[in-house]
Formats: C-alpha cells, sequence, structure tokens
C-alpha cells in the first residue's frame, strides 16, 4: 500500500497530533514544512542558510526555497510507500510545483485531507493551549487573524483539491482517536 497525502486544516485543529498518528498507523513519514525548515537550518545546508535568512528577520521562507526543500525532502528513501504532508503546499502556486515534483517522479497525490473544526472551538483550544504553555503573545485577537489568514489562503487550495476529486474533508471536532478513526476512513479508498 501507499499512501502519498497532504493534510490540510486550521491552527488548533489537532494536525501535528493527527498527522504523527496517521504516519503511524499508514506507515508512512510525517514530514512539516517546519521540521524541514529545522533540519536544513541545522544541518547548515545552502537552503537552510538562505532560509534562516529569512526567518530570522520574521518574513516568511519564499515559496522558491520551501519548494526546493519540499523536492529533496520527498525523494528521500524513506518515501518510496508515501508521505504525509503538513504545512505545504500553503498557496496554489505551491499546489501546482508538488505536482510537479511528483509528476517528475512518475507519481502522484492520492488525496488532500482536510480537518475542518469550528472556529469558536478552535479559538478555545488555542486560548487555553497559550496558557498551559505560556505563550503570550497568542491572544485571542491574534489567533483569530491567523484563522482568518488560514482561511483566505487555504479556501483556494481546497477548492483546487476538490475540483480534482481529491478533496476529503474530516470533522476535526471530539476525541482524539474518533477523529484518527475518521481520517483513516476517508482516506482509506484513496489508498492501494
Amino acid at each position: 500500500m501507499t499512501a502519498r497525502l497532504v493534510l490540510l486544516g486550521p491552527p488548533g485543529a489537532g494536525k501535528g497530533t493527527q498527522a504523527a498518528r496517521l504516519a503511524d498507523r499508514l506507515a508512512i513519514p510525517a514530514i512539516s514544512t517546519g521540521d524541514i525548515f529545522r533540519a536544513n537550518i541545522k544541518g547548515g545546508t545552502e537552503l537552510g542558510r538562505r532560509a534562516q535568512e529569512f526567518s530570522s528577520r520574521g518574513a516568511l521562507v519564499p515559496d522558491e526555497i520551501t519548494n526546493a526543500m519540499v523536492r529533496d525532502r520527498l525523494a528521500a528513501d524513506d518515501t518510496a510507500n508515501g508521505f504525509l504532508l503538513d504545512g505545504y503546499p500553503r498557496n496554489v502556486a505551491q499546489v501546482a510545483e508538488l505536482e510537479a515534483i511528483l509528476a517528475d517522479a512518475g507519481k502522484s497525490l492520492d488525496l488532500a485531507v482536510e480537518i475542518t473544526a469550528d472556529p469558536h472551538v478552535v479559538t478555545e483550544r488555542l486560548l487555553k493551549r497559550a496558557q498551559i504553555e505560556g505563550r503570550e503573545d497568542d491572544t485571542e485577537d491574534v489567533i483569530r487573524h491567523r484563522l482568518d489568514v488560514y482561511a483566505e489562503q487555504t479556501a483556494p487550495i481546497s477548492k483546487v483539491y476538490a475540483d480534482r476529486g481529491l478533496l476529503a474533508q474530516v470533522d476535526g471536532l471530539g476525541e482524539v482517536d474518533e477523529v484518527t478513526e475518521r481520517l483513516l476512513a476517508a482516506i482509506g479508498p484513496a489508498t492501494r
């Protein structure tokens, strides 16, 4: 069985938790752009040095650098039977780049899974997490802005995948195990 998946979802929807659980159950690596950035920066790669120039001043890492890092990561041996991308693609241009990366390897995406969650519930969840983890900058206004930005940037990505018949939406609210089972049920038909 192979599974080449993209995981979408707003901040606080449980993507990180579910990505780890799905990767374990499907025996594929969960790949987050944050992890890719950190590995390249720590490893002192050329791409890592270029990314750090932007991140150290609080700027977004340009698509060109992000795309190159994703291309390198997806060429690794552990992705032979698939992968679960978390945090990429973030825009429609990156959707096209991911398609090109996979096409160059003679592969294609199996499914984009979007974890959906009520914004009010997610806001409460993130405020609680901020309190527990001491994230003073995670105020309600900041969280709502992040959710608005996510909705603005991700809606077009979801539409692209939906138009291609590659989008499954799964309710992210409920017990962690319940959400995992819903995700696995949605993913099942797309994998082979």
